[in-house]
């Protein structure tokens, strides 16, 4: 296990990492001062942006935002504050002052491991091989660079993640490939695909569905975080940084 810095006081400066824009907009408006930086959902742009943020005179670093389920009793809505950060063999523990002030104690928050993966992971089958392997709760893109980054740079990290797909679930193909390296949609590329594969149309409106559910919560759970004083500290010590 990878030993990182570890907080001796409360950090005042997060750099916070993304997979896409709508999520650093969602962050945005908690942490409006913030430097918060989106990967695009690419292992370039993850690892590009990780290593930005941690020269950019933060203090700490953060992963925000969605996550694919692995632990297939978590529905979409479920609240991931982990314990530590798994990938490439390594295992990154996360800050526990930073888990606390996130909300890592909180009743219905998730505390099991979190695992990076480099691509998106498409089959429920793969993902039940993920979750037998490695027995994380749930998988994103980001959290491995930013978790390397912050070892390198000698910070402490956490991460606050909302399981949006299931573990039970496949993903159309198109999803593989519709992000663009700012984080948005390649529209065009969406729309010559669902008009070759219609097929993939029910699979898209179901991820946005609970795309949408998994925002919900999340925003939820960051207005209940908001009258906790250890959060509010840190977001007003964060907006006057």
């Amino acid at each position: 296990m990878t030993q990182l810095k570890t907080t001796q006081s409360a950090p005042t400066r997060p750099g916070i990492l993304v997979g896409l824009k709508a999520e650093a907009q969602l962050i945005r408006a908690v942490f409006p001062h913030a430097a918060i930086a989106a990967s695009g959902a690419t292992r370039t742009g993850a690892q590009k942006e990780a290593r930005r943020l941690a020269a950019c005179g933060a203090d700490c670093l953060l992963s925000f935002g969605l996550a694919a389920g692995l632990d297939p009793a978590l529905p979409p809505g479920t609240l991931v504050i982990p314990t530590a950060v798994e990938a490439w063999g390594n295992t990154w523990p996360c800050d526990p002052i930073l888990r606390h002030i996130l909300g890592g104690d909180q009743q219905g928050t998730i505390s099991a491991p979190l695992l990076h993966h480099d691509d998106v992971v498409l089959e429920a089958r793969h993902k039940a091989e993920l979750f037998a392997s490695s027995h994380c709760a749930a998988l994103d893109m980001e959290s491995g660079f930013l978790a390397q980054a912050a070892q390198e740079a000698g910070l402490p990290f956490a991460v606050l993640r909302v399981v949006c797909d299931p573990a039970t679930r496949s993903l159309p193909p198109v999803t593989a490939c519709v992000l663009s390296p700012d984080g948005g949609l390649k529209l065009g590329l969406l729309l010559r695909s669902l008009l070759r594969h219609p097929s993939q149309i029910g699979g898209l409106i179901n991820l946005g569905r609970d795309a949408g559910l998994a925002r919900k919560a999340m925003l939820h759970f960051l207005h209940q975080q908001a009258n906790r004083p250890a959060f509010k500290q840190f977001t007003m010590q964060a907006s006057k940084g």
